[in-house]
């Protein structure tokens, strides 16, 4: 099958280890900066050409198709959040513009998703309040999307959601299409950089229920939700971008990929009236099947759930 994933820039695969920097010097690969000062930290990602998708039968869902598999080129450089949007972060952005997010979210009661009342991203339902610096949870589609306009229009930058190809180039981070996982090929890697439904996960104190799936063979020391950035980061120097919250993406949803689905890095948007988009990364309680690049969440732009938020991403252009 041959070697899948090429950085056009020919940039080695070694990880990223840049230090913030002014938003104003020249966007090299691997090198950090941020608009404002509390605006979210944003790496520069290469351009570069990956194998997207993947033919898999699984027994588990065999309806989540994820190919066919296609040749994607990126030939730009674009900046993505460091980590998740934290609540640190989303509160300053309801602090100063008013903004009223749902508090219904849905909130695994053991046996499934339930709405729960007076939830949200202030009480996603840990227990305790949300830590500033973890993953802002119970955000809807439509909450990113008021988010990232609030934040190009106070920056002046062009902020918006990943692509669904920008994001698997991401989670990748140079490692081989062949590989199922974006760490290789052996599931108990995951806690390395993964907030997953590991072994810890299965003694979360209450009121957190653990999934019934089966946990994965490692620990990465947080029975649910981690703080943005805890564990190591990919070779892009990207946290989180498996395990900890579901991600959404810009793309509409659809499956198998359209014949016209682009293969440049570009977002497919679908037709008019789009109802689902695609989530992507899995969380700190998703079987370990839906903890690869390839999986193809679908879900309505209004869904708030306690394992769902976003990552920004930013034009360098």
């Amino acid at each position: 099958m041959g070697k899948q994933f090429i950085l056009a820039s020919g940039l080695c695969l070694a990880l990223f280890t840049g230090s913030a920097v002014a938003a104003d010097t020249p966007a090299t690969p691997g090198s950090v900066f941020k608009d404002c000062p509390t605006c979210p930290e944003l790496v520069v990602i290469p351009p570069g050409s990956f194998t997207k998708g993947r033919e898999r039968n699984d027994v588990a869902e065999p309806v989540r198709y994820e190919g066919k598999p296609h040749n994607v080129t990126i030939g730009y450089s674009f900046a993505v959040g460091k980590t998740e949007v934290t609540t640190g972060q989303f509160r300053e952005f309801a602090d100063a513009t008013g903004y009223v997010a749902s508090d219904v979210c849905n909130i695994w009661n053991g046996k499934g998703l339930t709405k729960a009342p007076n939830t949200g991203w202030r009480n996603p339902g840990y227990g305790r309040p949300p830590a500033d610096n973890e993953p802002a949870g119970c955000l809807s589609w439509n909450d990113a999307k008021a988010y990232i306009q609030w934040l190009s229009a106070k920056t002046g930058k062009p902020y918006r959601l990943l692509t669904e190809s920008e994001w698997e180039y991401t989670a990748r981070a140079g490692n081989s299409s062949t590989f199922e996982y974006a760490w290789g090929d052996k599931p108990e890697d995951a806690c390395k950089t993964a907030n997953v439904a590991d072994l810890s996960s299965k003694k979360a104190p209450p009121p957190i229920i653990p999934r019934p799936h089966p946990a994965v063979n490692c620990d990465d020391g947080y029975p649910f939700i981690a703080p943005a950035g805890a564990l190591q980061p990919n070779a892009f120097g990207v946290y989180d971008m498996i395990g900890s919250l579901w991600e959404w993406v810009e793309d509409c949803y659809v499956m198998p990929y359209p014949a016209n689905t682009p293969t440049d890095g570009s977002a497919y948007t679908g037709p008019d009236g789009c109802d689902r988009r695609v989530s992507k990364g899995a969380s700190w309680s998703a079987a370990i099947y839906r903890q690869v690049p390839t999986f193809r969440g679908r879900d309505p732009v209004t869904l708030t759930s306690q394992i769902f938020g976003f990552r920004i991403a930013r034009d360098l252009k």
